[in-house]
């Protein structure tokens, strides 16, 4: 047993899935999941379970119950294979938060209001400890866009930055003008469209061709910041909204 980092915690629940945190005194990401499982309960015992392999700092039920499974100082192991701006170790940089919904592989839906406002008290809780700027408040598919979806595109991103957690702006409108640049496209405005992402923070290749793993970066892109539409195609209501983050990143 430990005590909980933070006042938001109703009670603790350890896991034994952590180690020390590797080149890096303190973590500078966040790191939101869904559990993607249909019991509740049952996804809490995986974060628990030693054969599992698998944990999070926190848990955050639909009735907005938080448990804390791993202290802050720990290394929790969540993120798996994954990569932002480079790094590549994310479970040694990150705070990891898992809200549970059954996810887009069972009956996804709509977070709780009770559960986003767990949610929204926990994170600006941990904000108030870690040194953790809003560009790097991210979804694990934003780390992991080729193997994950979650939290997924019914998460409420703006009602976080509406909080003072993440960086959101408003999404450019969807026009249904046409894809800009879409599957099998190649040539110097791909290779700009995959600069845009990598400076941004996405693990994107520089290759001039829009691939399967091009595709999956706009979609995870989409699923956080433009998530009216998912379709791994960059029209111009996804080139727009992404032009408008970089330069409020950059203010």
């Amino acid at each position: 047993m430990f005590a909980p980092d933070s006042r938001i915690v109703e009670r603790v629940v350890p896991s034994p899935n952590h180690g020390e945190r590797r080149g890096v005194a303190r973590p500078d990401m966040l790191l939101l999941h869904y559990t993607g499982m249909p019991d509740t309960g049952v996804a809490l015992e995986k974060l628990c379970d030693k054969a599992s392999g698998v944990s999070a700092h926190y848990f955050v039920s639909e009735d907005g119950s938080v448990v804390q499974l791993v202290p802050e100082t720990r290394r929790a192991w969540h993120a798996g294979e994954a990569s932002w701006a480079g790094e590549t170790d994310i479970n040694s940089r990150s705070i990891g938060i898992e809200i549970a919904n059954p996810g887009h592989g069972w009956d996804y839906r709509d977070f709780p209001n009770v559960q986003t406002e767990a949610v929204i008290a926990l994170c600006r809780d941990v904000l108030t400890r870690q040194p953790i700027l809003p560009h790097r408040v991210l979804a694990h598919s934003d780390v992991a866009p080729a193997r994950k979806q979650d939290p997924g595109e019914k998460f409420p991103w703006d009602r976080l930055a509406a909080a003072g957690i993440g960086l959101w702006v408003e999404p450019e409108p969807i026009a249904d003008d046409g894809p800009v640049l879409t599957m099998g496209d190649h040539g110097p405005k791909v290779d700009e469209l995959q600069a845009r992402l990598a400076d941004f923070g996405y693990g994107t290749d520089v290759t001039g061709a829009y691939d399967a793993p091009t595709r999956d970066v706009v979609a995870a892109f989409q699923r956080h910041f433009r998530p009216a539409r998912v379709d791994g195609i960059a029209d111009r209501s996804t080139l727009k909204t992404l032009a408008r983050l970089s330069a409020a990143r950059a203010r």
